[in-house]
């Protein structure tokens, strides 16, 4: 069985981007060899990524496009994708098909062969999966940052018992801790 994992920068003060959408200003305060290292694993740790559909046309308007990290570039790009959206019926960026009932897509795929699938980003999504008992791992890079307001990355919901996986710090000073989800 497949895992589903979250991956996402946060603030210490539970911030996943600042007060307007795509403020992510704090992320470069973090990134550094080993947050670059770490995220070149997760392309080859994965053979799926998906995406809430505000963080899908970010990352769709980006990867194409950039001239940095040709390594993540190449991986992004080229890896299957899917945004999850109610909304769009189609999906522009290469390799990436549309998830009109991601709970119900999603608990599929995790049935089938493959590696881990990871939401990268997009705090709602990752919201309604944790909501419907989806994800087995959450995964946060803490960004030594205090932003005070914000977008918060976890939303009011039922209480979920995490389990301490991993705590790694990384040369920048950020810490990256993997939680398994389904702890009791």
């Amino acid at each position: 069985m497949r895992k589903l994992v979250g991956w996402n920068l946060m603030s210490l003060d539970g911030y996943f981007e600042g007060e307007t959408p795509w403020d992510l200003s704090f992320h470069l305060t973090v990134w550094g060899e080993d947050l670059r290292r770490y995220s070149l694993s997760l392309g080859e740790e994965t053979d799926f990524i998906v995406f809430g559909r505000k963080t899908y046309e970010g990352m769709a308007a980006h990867w194409p496009e950039t001239t940095e990290e040709p390594e993540i570039k190449a991986y992004m790009n080229a890896k299957p994708k899917g945004v999850a959206s109610r909304s769009l019926s189609e999906a522009q960026w290469n390799n990436t098909r549309v998830l009109s009932d991601a709970v119900s897509d999603l608990q599929a795929m995790k049935s089938q062969p493959g590696k881990t699938i990871f939401v990268f980003g997009s705090a709602d999504l990752q919201h309604t999966l944790l909501e419907a008992g989806l994800m087995d791992e959450v995964r946060i890079c803490l960004a030594p940052v205090l932003l005070g307001k914000g977008n918060p990355l976890f939303k009011p919901g039922s209480e979920k018992m995490l389990a301490l996986l991993e705590a790694r710090p990384v040369d920048t000073g950020a810490v990256i801790l993997r939680y398994s989800v389904n702890a009791r």
